[in-house]
């Protein structure tokens, strides 16, 4: 799909969506559970979708309704299963390891870049507790096998979904359980949203400083209801917006959350925007913005929408750290710096991240890569721009954002007085 985006400013107020990681993670946990769960979730996404797809082919039941699934878990899970991921690292990756603790044996397949992630380290530490994996095809993973609790080590700097899946894996095994990091890990909030998650169904993980001890159990104990929060990571874009044209607020956002992309307001107040919080809600106001340094092995999702901040404001803005972000739906560093540059902003690509001269947008031809959050990023940076942009692969929000252009225009409408 191919959209013209004007170049018009927005602002007003938004509701954050359902956070998709934290999704997966409580639907991994409720098909799991002793007994059904209901988990309120106002939106649903092409990636949860995915999810609850592999769940039910393992024998797990999901109906979705007014804003809510009802999850009813797998009493004996099915042997010899195929789960399709679609594009889903998370479904790939989080349900590899659950896979294997089960013992049913299944194939997984992968569409699109999924089949080019990297398996590895999490490929040979689970063959070395009781699994056997193959690639019958490209585009497959095969699991066989039982996977066994026990002292884990692995690395954490290449995926924290290895270890998300770990850990929601190995209250399965029946065995008392421990994880230990080899490299520090990187994206340690979403490791944080998985402890959460399996506390929240029963089971007793801790954290210590070199790793997670889980102590021996029989698996998961439904909580009965569930509430998704709201998304960090997509509501960034509407919050970078308000950075670069008009005031936005969006609601429905816990200040408190373990997702890691809380960290946006921290970045956003760096460059020199106005936040101010309350309640469930953030408003960003634009200030006199200029360049910063930034760390992003933590927050590899925000660089998208703070790459384009930078392009935006005065000096020179260096994101570093940030190298796993070319194993993502497209090559973030690659895409994020053509976009940009397409625009008329000065981005230059070094090993590890992006070096971005901030001036001002002109407009021009982007291409979202099929990556959900390039497009977003792009339709972003129609309101800093002087001319139209033309964006091919809109569709690509469907991936994470389902309503994503529904709320673009309802900002638009909000900030020219329609609504």
């Amino acid at each position: 799909m191919e959209l013209t985006l004007s170049p018009r400013p927005i602002g007003g107020r938004i509701k954050a969506i359902a956070s998709k990681s934290q999704a997966h993670r409580l639907m991994i946990c409720a098909a799991l559970a002793d007994r059904a769960t209901k988990l309120v979730c106002a939106e649903n996404s092409q990636d949860m979708d995915a999810t609850a797809r592999a769940l039910a082919a393992l024998g797990a039941d999901f109906s979705y309704l007014n804003g809510a699934y009802t999850v009813y878990p797998m009493e004996m899970p099915r042997g010899d299963s195929e789960l399709d991921c679609g594009e889903s690292g998370s479904t790939l990756r989080v349900l590899l390891p659950v896979v294997g603790a089960l013992g049913v044996g299944a194939t997984f397949r992968l569409h699109g870049r999924l089949a080019e992630r990297p398996l590895s380290p999490l490929w040979e530490a689970m063959e070395a507790h009781g699994c056997r994996l193959t690639r019958p095809s490209a585009d497959t993973v095969r699991c066989e096998g039982r996977l066994d609790g026990g002292h884990w080590e692995i690395a954490g700097n290449v995926s924290s979904q290895f270890i998300s899946g770990l850990l929601l894996a190995l209250p399965l095994t029946g065995e008392e359980s421990d994880i230990m990091l080899t490299t520090p890990l990187e994206s340690a909030g979403y490791a944080d949203l998985t402890l959460q998650a399996v506390r929240q169904f029963g089971v007793d993980a801790e954290r210590d400083e070199t790793g997670w001890h889980l102590p021996q159990g029989w698996g998961y104990r439904s909580c009965g209801r569930a509430a998704v929060e709201g998304d960090w990571s997509n509501a960034a874009f509407w919050l970078c917006a308000g950075a670069i044209s008009d005031p936005v607020t969006v609601e429905g956002l816990s200040l408190s959350s373990a997702q890691g992309d809380r960290a946006i307001l921290s970045v956003l107040e760096r460059f020199g925007a106005k936040i101010e919080t309350g309640g469930d809600s953030v408003t960003v106001t634009p200030g006199d913005l200029h360049g910063i340094e930034l760390d992003a092995r933590n927050i590899p999702d925000l660089v998208p929408p703070v790459a384009l901040v930078a392009a935006c404001a005065k000096g020179t803005t260096r994101i570093f750290g940030a190298e796993r972000l070319r194993l993502k739906e497209s090559d973030r560093l690659q895409s994020v710096a053509d976009t940009l540059s397409a625009l008329g902003a000065a981005v230059e690509i070094t090993t590890d991240g992006l070096l971005i001269r901030g001036g001002r947008l002109v407009g021009g031809t982007a291409d979202s890569r099929n990556d959900h959050r390039i497009a977003m990023m792009a339709a972003i940076a129609a309101c800093a721009c002087t001319r139209p942009i033309t964006l091919r692969g809109a569709e690509a929000v469907g991936k994470s954002y389902p309503r994503f252009w529904e709320d673009y225009k309802l900002l638009i409408r909000a900030r020219e007085g329609i609504l």
